[in-house]
């Protein structure tokens, strides 16, 4: 029996069937037409080579070509070889699409396929293709410096390890994970060592991960009302009870926390920018949340998420820096930093934690993509990350200041924003005599090209105010003066 190894055909014949080798290979090339595998246009292999891989003489090959040409599979053209009919028949080309349809005997009726009751409860979070304005979280893309990025991935990967070709640690690229706490130390505050920090795929994957491994299903969590529906459909996954508690200006409210659920095992925070409203979470707060969860014996989850951009006075530590009982779990995405389909993040777990995430990991794909890493070292080692990320601070203050002015300017008596101390994007309030609801401006803007997420979606619950979430990072000047006009035709056109 031989096969033949054409990437394009996958034909196999059997010297010991009484059907003719002919025969075989007609019915296998017809058969790959008629299901889609061969689009019409293709080129397939030339007949010496099919001979050669099946062991079968040329002319075997030619009769079958010749019986696929007469039926109208297959079409010559002189000098550009045998290629699938452009041409093919109607009832033939429905044929690829047809596909059986079983009857549903007495046995199938009135059932369905079970899916999870969870769907439900998820909030929509679907990406939005492409760049477009006022996506929250998108960064800029025209000043990040690809050439001294690709420079360090060549450096790496032109002689790597071998024994990075075969497999890595559990908890990626060790050299990247030492850098990642080098860093976190001097700019945020945190204490940890290299050992502690696990690398993912991405600041979703490391959401996913810290569940994984603290909650079980039936656990009360708190998290912040309004709130990040990625995390809300995370939990829901885990079977986890949330309750969502009321965020003020503070940040979240741990006496409302309290008395919701005093049972809760995980509370989820985004003190440094609260999503999405940006507030910072003062002093007091953070150390009353710290004493709440080393009394309760309850775990931290701080999502930091874009940290690095903070524009007015000296930023907060993390909480993970003042924690002295090791309750906080650390999350970080490189996706705001540099480019949102690196698909790197991390986690920084407590030192008590560290064999149970390294359990649950090896349950879920064994180790992170190791591609990326070393490039993604090399470029923090050398300095060109702590510098791309100086250039975009600077860069996203003056871009939130030309929002502000747009508006200001536009959207008087529509929309008013005020100036946030850190973040890549605004909250918009509505004007309460606007006559339109956030949700139905997100729908008229979203029609024209704009992505605004309407900030009552991300409340559980009634909303505490009207607005719409306002990137500005991944936005040239010219594009926040053009599309802020834009919007306000949104809103005013009827």
């Amino acid at each position: 029996m031989r096969t033949a190894r054409s990437p394009l055909l996958s034909i196999v014949v059997d010297r010991n069937r009484t059907v003719s080798l002919q025969e075989q290979i007609f019915d296998q090339v017809r058969s790959a037409i008629l299901g889609g595998r061969l689009a019409p246009g293709t080129l397939l292999p030339a007949t010496r080579v099919l001979a050669q891989e099946l062991a079968v003489s040329r002319n075997t090959i030619l009769a079958a070509f010749e019986r696929l040409y007469g039926e109208g599979y297959i079409e010559g053209r002189s000098g550009s070889g045998t290629r699938v009919s452009r041409n093919l028949p109607e009832d033939l080309l429905s044929s690829r699409h047809r596909s059986p349809v079983r009857p549903a005997g007495p046995e199938l009726a009135g059932k369905r396929s079970r899916l999870s009751g969870r769907l439900s409860g998820l909030r929509s979070r679907h990406a939005t293709s492409g760049t477009r304005a006022f996506r929250p979280g998108m960064p800029d893309l025209e000043h990040f410096p690809f050439q001294l990025w690709s420079r360090s991935a060549a450096r790496f990967w032109r002689h790597p390890p071998k024994d990075l070709l075969i497999s890595g640690e559990l908890a990626g690229y060790r050299p990247l994970r030492n850098a990642i706490a080098a860093y976190l130390g001097a700019v945020r505050c945190l204490n940890c060592s290299g050992e502690q920090v696990m690398i993912t795929s991405g600041g979703q994957q490391a959401l996913d991960l810290v569940v994984r491994t603290v909650i079980d299903s039936g656990d009360d969590v708190w998290v912040e009302n309004p709130g990040y529906a990625g995390l809300h459909a995370t939990l829901l996954a885990a079977g986890a009870n949330i309750h969502a508690v009321p965020v003020d200006d503070g940040g979240l409210s741990v006496t409302a926390g309290r008395r919701l659920s005093p049972n809760a095992v995980l509370a989820a925070v985004t003190p440094s920018h609260q999503y999405p409203l940006g507030i910072t979470m003062s002093l007091s707060r953070r150390l009353e949340l710290l004493d709440w969860a080393e009394q309760a014996g309850a775990w931290i989850l701080e999502d930091d998420y874009d940290s690095e951009f903070h524009y007015g006075g000296k930023p907060h530590s993390a909480l993970q820096g003042l924690d002295g009982s090791g309750r906080v779990i650390y999350v970080g995405t490189f996706s705001k930093v540099l480019f949102p389909s690196l698909r790197l993040g991390y986690v920084v777990v407590p030192e008590a934690l560290l064999e149970s995430f390294l359990t649950v990991r090896a349950g879920i794909d064994d180790q992170p993509a190791l591609a990326l890493q070393p490039a993604l070292h090399t470029f923090i080692e050398d300095g060109h990350f702590a510098a791309h990320v100086r250039r975009l601070r600077r860069l996203y203050s003056e871009r939130q200041a030309l929002l502000i002015d747009a508006l200001s300017r536009y959207a008087s008596g529509l929309l008013h924003a005020s100036p946030h101390e850190a973040g890549m994007h605004l909250v918009a309030r509505l004007s309460p005599d606007i006559g339109m609801t956030d949700v139905d401006i997100a729908d008229r803007a979203k029609a024209d090209g704009l992505i605004t997420p309407a900030l009552s979606g991300f409340y559980d619950g009634p909303a505490k105010g009207q607005g719409l979430v306002l990137g500005y990072a991944g936005l040239t000047s010219d594009e926040i003066d053009r599309d802020v006009g834009r919007l306000c035709r949104a809103i005013t056109d009827s």
